[in-house]
Parts: structure tokens; C-alpha cells; sequence
């Protein structure tokens, strides 16, 4: 819900010059409401001690939209949570409503709200999602990087032009050559994008891998252990040249 709280005065509107262009400004104050549901994980040690904890912010797929949050905790870290898996991080996992796209701003507005009332260690905060999660974390990550000390998008794109923003930014996306969902080049060309823009890019790409290349990736203990290793104050400030993409390519691991 936007409310507007002021508007243009008439004396402001007599002042233009009828036939000809004037430089003007203006300014407004904006209201904007935010609503959500979300999953709140919190480490078994939260309640033992005062230390602040690392979090972790989750996005979804398409098919987990919707008003059920039992449906948030099909895939990635809620998954593994509700199966009794322990983790060192705070993770929120908000719940995407039905027929929309995941909103930067009210995905900002939660982890604002996180760090108000948790104790969240705001030096190591990741964002990872999968599918239109993925999508969603590169376009969150992209608008407002100063929030993050690492990205994770899995099976996701965007648009390239918006990693001009991530120079320094430890990037660890995943990739199937053979989705069918979510075509190979759509991450590929984010990536290299990324890469141009000054990021550091770790790529690792299924040859033999469809769509679900998150499952693999979020069993996997390194993928945490490789989050939990980057801090947003280890990145340099100014701009930063192009690096080469670290590229690992492999087959799904046999189940």
C-alpha cells in the first residue's frame, strides 16, 4: 500500500511558463507499507549465549508462492530444517505471495526487521535462492549490495546490465546445462556479466544437470562452509577490475 502524505501546491503549478520548458524539482514523502510471511530459523545455541549470529535469507521457487508456509519448506535450507538438519545461522525464508515476483524492497524491509529484533551479525549476511529465488537474488543482491557479504542464486538470471553494482561480491552460482526451465545461458550470461563488473565468481555448472541442481547444492556441507567465509567488510571499496570466472564442471553426484 503506497500513501502519499504531500502534493503539488497550485502556486507551484502557476509558476510554469506556458509554451516553453523550465528546470524544476520535486519533493514528496512516500509511505510504503510492507507485508509478509516468513519462516524463522534460529541456531540451537540463539538462547545461550549474546553473541551475534550470521543469517541467512532464503527465496524460493515459483512453485512454493502462496499463503501456505509448508510449502517454503519443500526445497533448500527449510527442507533440511523441518528434517531436524542444525545449522550456524539464523535463516528467514519469507513466502513469496501467489502470482507475484519476489519484491527487492519487501525482501529489504524484511531483513530490516531481522536485524531490529534478532541478533543478527550484519557483517556476515547471504542471500541465496533457487529457480525465480535465484532471479530474485540476483536482482536483490544487484540493488542493494551493501547488504550483503555473499550471493548464491541457483538456477537463476536477470539482467546482466545490474551486476555493474557487485565489483568485490563473492558469487557462488550453480547451473544445470540441460534445464529446461531455466535456460543455461540465462545464468551464464549473468555470470560473465558479474565477472566484467568486478565480482568474484565461482561457477559451478551439472553437464548432466536439469532444473534441480538444488538439491545437490544445498546437501552440501562446503556450500555453507564457503558462505560462512566471506565477510561484507573483507570487500574493497572503489571500483573493481574484471576477474576471470572460476569455473568447476562436473556431473550430478550418483544418488
Amino acid at each position: 500500500m503506497v500513501t502519499i502524505l504531500a502534493s503539488a501546491t497550485l502556486a507551484t503549478m502557476l509558476m510554469a511558463s506556458p509554451g516553453g520548458q523550465e528546470a524544476k524539482s520535486f519533493k514528496r514523502s512516500v509511505r510504503i507499507e510492507q507485508t509478509g510471511n516468513y519462516l524463522l530459523y534460529l541456531p540451537k545455541d540463539y538462547g545461550k549465549t549474546d553473541k551475534h549470529f550470521p543469517l541467512l535469507i532464503f527465496l524460493h521457487g515459483a512453485g512454493e508462492r502462496g499463503d501456505d508456509l509448508d510449502k517454503v519448506k519443500v526445497h533448500g535450507p527449510p527442507r533440511y530444517v523441518n528434517e531436524g538438519q542444525e545449522f550456524p545461522f539464523i535463516i528467514v525464508s519469507p513466502q513469496c505471495p501467489e502470482n507475484r515476483w519476489w519484491d527487492p524492497l519487501n525482501v529489504l524491509t524484511l531483513l530490516t526487521e531481522i536485524e531490529m529484533n534478532y541478533r543478527v551479525d550484519v557483517d556476515r549476511v547471504y542471500l541465496t535462492g533457487l529457480s525465480m529465488g535465484g532471479f530474485g537474488t540476483w536482482a536483490l543482491g544487484a540493488m542493494y549490495p551493501d547488504k550483503f557479504a555473499a550471493l548464491a542464486p541457483i538456477c537463476g538470471g536477470g539482467e546482466p546490465r545490474m551486476t555493474m553494482t557487485l565489483g568485490g561480491m563473492p558469487i557462488w552460482a550453480v547451473h544445470g546445462r540441460q534445464d529446461g526451465a531455466v535456460a543455461f545461458v540465462e545464468g551464464e550470461s549473468m555470470v560473465n556479466a558479474a565477472a566484467k563488473n568486478g565480482a568474484n565468481v565461482k561457477f559451478t555448472i551439472y553437464t548432466d544437470g536439469g532444473h534441480d541442481v538444488w538439491t545437490t547444492t544445498y546437501s552440501n556441507p562446503k556450500f555453507y562452509e564457503w558462505l560462512l567465509s566471506h565477510r561484507r567488510s573483507d570487500r574493497k571499496g572503489g571500483p573493481t577490475p574484471a576477474t576471470q570466472v572460476d569455473v568447476e564442471e562436473m556431473n550430478l553426484p550418483k544418488s
